[in-house]
């Protein structure tokens, strides 16, 4: 495969180090973007060293600062000569009952998670189909796939997500947008310490290398890990009566 220029948002931590350290050895070319200097500067550089010394570039990109976003894009073309693949794997999670103790920590989780990271995305399209196409990733969650007692809250906020990048796939796959939706199961992170961990919990690397066969593949859409595609299929079809007695 030919190597492709990347703008990672959310590569300093969790799901999105793993993702971006895969797409370094493999020699992509790579510039981090996110919201500390400090931590970008650390990523970056250990990116390098799995790159075989090749320079990872990095650009200030805050979630909560919609006018950092095109600044950010386009420092990333720069510094790459064009961008092939914008992938967004940042975000923030907090517990249903955590959010029903506090309203600023809801309002919070959906602005990022949903109003803010759609602002992003449609920066991001804006930048790709001015270039003639490319592919946009993005991370939602199961948790959008379906209603459920543990997670209303937070799935609400991915299940608006995954609509919108539904919807973006329509109207944009005629112009050589190709959006790809990312939808991991329980991750084991530092966002998730602490928390009991459900049945097919994953851990960062597992999922990181299921996404990077997915976009190998050419897939739209990527569970990870691949089980829940499975699950998810079942759990569709049960009537809410029962789905109001099954802690799922």
């Amino acid at each position: 495969m030919s190597t492709r220029r990347i703008a990672l948002l959310g590569a300093t931590a969790g799901l999105g180090r793993a993702l971006a350290r895969r797409f370094a050895a493999r020699g992509d070319d790579l510039v981090v973007l996110g919201r500390d200097p400090t931590s970008l500067a650390r990523t970056a550089e250990d990116l390098s060293l799995r790159a075989a010394g090749r320079p990872v570039g990095m650009a200030r990109c805050d979630l909560l600062e919609a006018e950092s976003f095109a600044p950010a894009l386009e420092r990333a073309e720069e510094l790459m000569g064009g961008l092939d693949l914008v992938v967004v794997t940042a975000g923030v999670f907090a517990t249903q009952e955590e959010l029903e103790r506090d309203a600023e920590a809801t309002e919070h989780l959906l602005m990022v998670d949903l109003v803010r990271t759609i602002r992003f995305c449609e920066e991001a399209k804006r930048r790709l189909l001015h270039r003639g196409g490319g592919t946009l990733c993005v991370f939602s969650s199961v948790a959008g796939e379906q209603a459920r007692r543990s997670s209303v809250l937070y799935g609400a906020a991915k299940a608006g997500l995954t609509r919108y990048l539904e919807g973006l796939d329509l109207r944009h796959a005629g112009e050589g947008l190709h959006v790809v939706t990312v939808k991991p199961g329980f991750a084991r992170t530092s966002m998730t310490e602490g928390l009991s961990p459900p049945p097919f919990a994953a851990e960062a690397d597992e999922i990181a290398e299921a996404v990077m066969t997915g976009l190998d593949r050419g897939r739209r859409v990527i569970y990870a890990p691949s089980i829940w595609r499975w699950v998810l299929a079942v759990v569709r079809r049960l009537p809410r009566a029962v789905m109001r007695r099954v802690e799922f």
